[in-house]
């Protein structure tokens, strides 16, 4: 057997050059893939850990040296000053406002676009897809459009200065629907009938049978929306004026008159990872359900 290989082999010497050739071009084309992950990493990463390392850095460190990644000497006198600071720029009161602001309106997020979600994908009605779809090509506005108008009916229902201006807007978002729809979609219409033979309403259908198979796409639009209502930044800045009722990024747009212009840069950058810690980690918790949901199909298991 191994003399007629090697025999093939010698009466075919271009089928083993031809088949490491393949092998060398793949291996290049890897190792190329791998550098250009390490450089996009490095350019997104490296600038986040020199903020980090910021602050636990000396005013006069930061002044006076130039890029360094990691500091000279390794201070927490920056969070002191952040945590003890109660009056100008109460740094964990606007915290426990993001996290209440942002919790309620993921709540709300979940429940609105899951109903609505069934509604689009499992219910016949007249007007249906037409009316997904306007809403869907409107969505596509940019947010900025909205601004005054959506002021001036925060101001009528007197929500300014409210964590109700940040919560009610955007809750029936069509990007999150649009993704719950197509996983509904996704699932077989049989689950449905099945269950109306049983006498199920469509109330029982959507809590009992639809609810339990979507959990991944809901807890991905759940992140979406926490992370999206934590990171919201220009409409807190219009509504808010209160400094004790300010989300944390309202407030860190003041820090920047209290700690700016060089003054106290490592308590501005200090401020900056206490306000990204809780939702660096909820994505920790929900990165599995997030690789769930890519396949829209997941929530059927045979």
């Amino acid at each position: 057997m191994s003399n007629q290989v090697v025999h093939k082999s010698n009466n075919n010497p271009n089928l083993s050059v031809k088949h490491i050739g393949k092998g060398s071009d793949k291996s290049i084309s890897k190792y190329f893939a791998y550098i250009f992950l390490i450089v996009l990493c490095a350019i997104f990463v490296i600038p986040v850990i020199y903020g980090i390392t910021t602050s636990f850095r000396s005013q006069t460190e930061v002044v006076s040296t130039g890029f360094r990644l990691f500091p000279e000497k390794w201070i927490f006198d920056n969070y002191v000053t952040i945590l003890t600071n109660t009056s100008t720029a109460p740094i964990l009161r606007w915290l426990m406002n993001s996290i209440f602001i942002a919790t309620m309106h993921t709540i709300l997020v979940v429940i609105v676009i899951s109903v609505t979600g069934y509604g689009y994908s499992r219910m016949n009605f007249k007007g249906r897809d037409t009316l997904f779809f306007v809403l869907l090509g409107i969505s596509f506005f940019p947010g900025v459009v909205n601004l005054i108008p959506s002021y001036k009916i925060i101001d009528a229902l007197g929500w300014v200065n409210t964590s109700w201006a940040m919560i009610i807007p955007g809750l029936a978002g069509m990007g999150n629907i649009f993704l719950v729809r197509q996983f509904m979609k996704g699932l077989p219409k049989e689950l449905d009938e099945s269950a109306r033979i049983d006498g199920a309403s469509d109330y029982r259908i959507y809590i009992s049978v639809i609810v339990p198979l979507i959990k991944p796409i809901l807890i991905v639009c759940a992140l979406f929306s926490f992370t999206g209502s934590w990171n919201d930044f220009l409409w807190p800045v219009i509504v808010y004026t209160d400094v004790e009722k300010m989300p944390v990024t309202a407030g860190l747009l003041l820090l920047q008159d209290i700690y700016g212009n060089y003054r106290m840069i490592g308590q501005l950058m200090g401020s900056a990872v206490l306000a990204i810690i809780p939702t660096l980690v909820l994505f920790l918790f929900a990165q599995k359900y997030f690789v769930q949901s890519i396949n829209l199909n997941s929530g059927i298991k045979g």
